[in-house]
């Protein structure tokens, strides 16, 4: 299935690895031009060869980006307008904020997850909208998680920053829908990325168990009996940012094999 967007210019937030990795090779398989970005320069040019490879030697550029830090977002969507043109897909991510309960959440826990979750969003959103609105189209597409739906125990901060993501991008896709320009959440289930190999070995610790055997416990609570693959996850973005989902807005989409019971 042609998607219609080959040619166009994506930026993938926390591209280096994991589901933006994934992400940003389904675009580029898709002919999609893809601008790469991480905080961990030392993955990037790796991570710029696989993308390129996937696309069949189509155009991807690599950006150096601390996604806290509002200077280095709007240097980042300058130069990708500079090198490559204007950005009509956006896909926002990060790292999730901190795991553990209410008494763990500091003040600077609260205040980085903040920065990280909710702002690097907003921050991208806002120096890549007005040349979506120039074209008259547009794809904005942020990785939340399954916790706008249904809180997930022991991820006290992510609960509460994921629904700032959510609300905020539900009011947006109302306000941008005459430019042609569409606003979704993709919201994973457990996936089998770092960050989930990650949560799962801190409540292996506290259970007295492997993270082998608590990957298994997972798997085992999902209706499909096993963890998505980020291909899997990116392939949802990818249809969200098509010429063909140009009359999806505003929603929440999840990808978590059924997961959540909520409706």
């Amino acid at each position: 299935m042609d998607l219609g967007i080959q040619g166009r210019i994506a930026l993938v937030a926390a591209s280096g690895r994991g589901l933006g990795r994934a992400t940003a090779e389904r675009l580029a398989v898709e002919g999609v031009r893809v601008a790469l970005c991480d905080k961990d320069v030392d993955i990037l040019d790796e991570a710029r060869a696989a993308v390129s490879a996937a696309g069949n030697g189509s155009d991807v550029q690599a950006y150096p980006v601390d996604l806290t830090v509002a200077s280095d977002i709007e240097k980042l969507v300058a130069n990708v307008k500079r090198d490559m043109g204007p950005v009509s897909i956006l896909v926002t991510n990060s790292g999730g904020p901190p795991p553990g309960e209410f008494g763990d959440a500091t003040d600077d826990k609260w205040e980085f997850s903040y920065q990280l979750t909710f702002l690097s969003a907003v921050r991208l959103i806002r120096a890549t909208l007005p040349d979506m609105k120039a074209q008259r189209w547009g794809r904005i597409v942020n990785f939340t998680s399954r916790a706008i739906k249904e809180p997930i125990p022991g991820l006290m901060i992510s609960n509460a920053i994921r629904l700032a993501v959510a609300g905020m991008a539900k009011t947006l896709a109302g306000e941008v829908a005459e430019y042609e320009i569409t606003v979704n959440n993709v919201g994973p289930g457990p996936t089998t990325t770092d960050r989930a190999i990650e949560l799962a070995a801190r409540r292996a610790e506290v259970k007295g168990i492997t993270v082998e055997e608590e990957m298994a416990l997972t798997a085992a609570s999902i209706p499909m009996r096993r963890l998505a693959r980020p291909e899997e996850q990116a392939a949802a973005v990818a249809f969200l940012a098509s010429e063909w989902a140009g009359y999806i807005t505003g929603v929440s989409l999840l990808v978590d094999g059924g997961a959540v019971q909520a409706l």
